[in-house]
């Protein structure tokens, strides 16, 4: 009870404690519903192959689901978390940065509660993003601050750009690996018979399920799947969750406080090596940023739109110093003078401690702003061409250390995260399973071609969450089942594909307006501003 107290309840109003809770339990509940709406991306192919019965596939989906959550990284997490600047939305006061929270998770959760009554397989990741540009566009309006300056529109179009291929590479991957399926294997022999259906089996020896090293492969990679979505999906609910308890309760959740006496000695020995690598190539590095610099000054003069992908500091009303990624132009990425301060800064904060619990809260804000600047500033330096393979390598470690004890999450909330996914994984997914199983294509699904479906999917989500890329696992298991129908010449069933495309289109403008409506609502008659 006292770790619940510290954790929610330091220095909160009961309303605005209350109100954290509750964005806790939505978030939770999203995932719950992300469990069983997605759930048909990885028992579709193995319960309609006949290799698993509905109920197994299920549990073995949930618990796949599970270990992915628990066994990923955070890549995704805070992918979604530098997607909105925490300071832009929290400079009104924590009411109202809850209240846009709420807007977003209602929003995602009507969106997809309504595609999975339909039973049409649109995609949670899509969903995810809509409504943060939403919040982006109100946070706009309210502070009469451009769209660009509200949004890490860089970042933004990266995610977007996925979106749209992903079911492009869906398509391609998966017929190319069916038609890769049948020159190498026929039915000729028993042991194989891959490209028949369950049906067509049937009359050949009695039996429905594949031979027994089909079975095995469809399984395996139907339990992948289960795993990379569970490490993809699950972490954007851990960055939801993240992302509220930075911002309502940052002295707590700013840097982590249980960071161990290593974890803090390797962010201080990559300051060290940061400064060391700074000093030995101050040249190259000065002469890349004022050529940077040139360029966008040059991009002004003709009206161009210049993304900086460096970070940049701004007071808060508390005046806490935070940092978010700018896109609007700045030109402090050419200033030499402020990240040797900035390295000495965090290298005197950080002198002789081992515990962050030993400085304060607000310099702990200092520690995770600096930290993130350097850490981008480090990410820069590595793109510069005359860097060697071997300097890129050392950089790309100092850059995973200085965000050793930034980039986090309480295990508390992992777990909690990947219970609600992997029980919203048992129920519910009958609907979405059944449009992707029997209504894309005008035939029956072969062995080979379910199994060319999860492999697509497979590698395609774990490069995704890998690279940090928050990618929808219904846009590609949906076109890869799509790209199997074609390449065996099956044909599709044009009413289901219209249907599903037009729900893809529809996603981001209908999660955009009901985040808005929503937040209107609140302000409106809720918090009556």
């Amino acid at each position: 009870m006292q770790y619940f107290t510290t954790y929610f309840f330091h220095d909160l109003d009961i309303h605005i404690a209350h109100m954290l809770i509750g964005a806790i339990i939505l978030t939770l509940i999203y995932e719950f519903i992300n469990g069983f709406h997605d759930t048909a991306n990885s028992v579709t192919t193995v319960i309609y192959t006949c290799a698993l019965k509905a109920k197994l596939a299920v549990i073995m989906s949930s618990l796949f689901n599970f270990l992915g959550v628990i066994l990923s990284g955070l890549s995704v997490a805070y992918t979604i978390i530098y997607l909105l600047p925490i300071n832009l939305l929290s400079e009104s006061n924590v009411t109202h940065y809850l209240a846009m929270i709420f807007s977003m998770l209602l929003a995602a959760i009507i969106w997809n509660l309504g595609t999975w009554y339909f039973g049409l397989p649109a995609s949670s990741s899509h969903t995810l993003i809509g409504t943060i540009i939403g919040i982006g566009i109100i946070n706009a309006l309210i502070t009469n601050n451009s769209i660009i300056k509200t949004l890490n529109t860089s970042k933004l179009i990266e995610i977007i750009i996925s979106l749209i291929i992903s079911p492009i590479i869906g398509l391609i991957l998966g017929g190319l690996i069916t038609s890769l399926l049948y020159l190498s294997l026929n039915n000729k022999k028993k042991e194989h018979y891959i490209h028949l259906t369950p049906s067509e089996k049937k009359k050949k020896d009695g039996k429905r399920q594949p031979a027994f090293w089909p079975r095995v492969a469809l399984i395996i990679s139907a339990a992948g799947v289960s795993f990379s979505h569970g490490a993809n999906d699950g972490q954007k609910g851990i960055g939801l969750i993240m992302l509220i308890l930075i911002g309502v309760i940052p002295e707590t959740f700013m840097v982590n406080l249980n960071a161990n006496g290593y974890e803090i000695k390797s962010t201080q020995i990559a300051i060290y090596h940061l400064q060391e690598y700074y000093n030995q190539h101050s040249d190259k590095i000065t002469k890349f940023f004022e050529n940077y610099n040139n360029q966008i000054m040059e991009m002004t003069k003709t009206n161009k739109t210049a993304y900086c992908p460096l970070h940049y500091f701004s007071k808060k009303n508390d005046n806490n110093i935070t940092l978010h990624k700018q896109t609007q132009i700045q030109n402090i990425h050419n200033d030499q003078d402020k990240i040797i301060n900035n390295i000495n800064i965090i290298t005197s904060l950080l002198k002789d401690i081992h515990d962050y619990n030993q400085i304060s809260p607000m310099e702990r804000s200092h520690v995770r702003n600096i930290l993130i600047y350097l850490a981008n500033i480090t990410d820069q330096i590595s793109k510069i061409p005359e860097t060697s393979n071997m300097e890129k390598h050392m950089l790309h470690n100092i850059h995973k250390n200085l965000l050793i004890t930034v980039e986090y999450a309480p295990m508390w909330i992992i777990i909690a995260v990947a219970i609600s996914l992997s029980l919203g994984t048992i129920i519910g997914w009958r609907r979405i399973t059944s449009t992707i199983g029997e209504k894309i294509g005008k035939k029956e699904m072969t062995y080979a071609q379910g199994l060319s479906a999860q492999i697509t999917t497979g590698i395609s989500i774990s490069i995704a969450s890998y690279t940090g890329i928050p990618m929808s696992t219904t846009h590609i298991l949906s076109s890869a089942v799509t790209g199997t129908m074609i390449a065996h010449g099956y044909g599709l069933q044009s009413k289901t594909i219209k249907n599903i495309l037009l729900t893809w289109i529809l996603t981001l403008p209908i999660a955009i307006s009901l985040t808005g409506i929503l937040y209107w609502f609140f302000l409106k008659y809720i918090l009556n501003t």
